[in-house]
């Protein structure tokens, strides 16, 4: 298989939740509204591995962009996808990825620098392939490491977020659910 963005797409879509999130999430209102992460790789993990759509799934990431920093606002937000969601069963992680750097300090012990648009929190993975987001609003994919790593199963560092101990930890997660995947800790990300 050669995974194109329409491959991906249509393997994503496959899982219903990922179709239903990606319909309501207008509803939502907010600026730069992306379904990101596992939902979307994984969905090509698994169809590798003839395992169903959504198993390993554990959320629904959702990144967006408001420049009101205040806790209140993506509070907000938070709670209005709560409500918009409800009926999937699933957990919907919704975030400003304008407010990160104002808590990730205190939660991971690291600082981490203020973001200016939602892909730049997609940018940050910490495994180059998995830097895969679907842009609601038009419909488009974002892979700015492209899809082949997904494709060949290939788990390397990210350039933009060297943490060798946190990518060895995640990759070796991602290796335990689908254990063809390879760890490669540094090198060229392909075109």
């Amino acid at each position: 298989m050669t995974l194109t963005v329409e491959t991906l797409l249509e393997l994503a879509m496959a899982n219903p939740i990922n179709a239903e999130i990606t319909a309501r999430l207008p509803d939502l209102g907010v600026d730069q509204c992306m379904l990101t992460a596992g939902c979307l790789f994984q969905a090509v993990w698994n169809h590798q591995s003839n395992l169903p759509v959504a198993q390993g799934v554990k959320d629904y990431d959702v990144f967006y962009f408001d420049t009101d920093l205040s806790y209140e606002a993506e509070d907000s937000v938070i709670r209005a996808a709560e409500l918009l969601f409800q009926d999937l069963g699933v957990n919907v992680e919704v975030r400003n990825q304008a407010r990160v750097h104002l808590w990730y300090g205190e939660r991971f012990g690291r600082p981490y620098p203020q973001l200016h648009t939602a892909k730049q929190g997609v940018d940050r993975y910490l495994v180059a392939g998995t830097c895969i987001a679907l842009q609601v609003a038009t419909g488009e994919v974002y892979a700015p490491y492209g899809l082949a790593d997904v494709e060949q199963g290939v788990l390397r560092i990210n350039p933009l977020h060297r943490e060798p101990e946190l990518f060895v930890a995640k990759a070796k997660s991602y290796q335990a659910r689908w254990p063809w995947l390879k760890i490669v800790a540094s090198g060229p990300i392909p075109e």
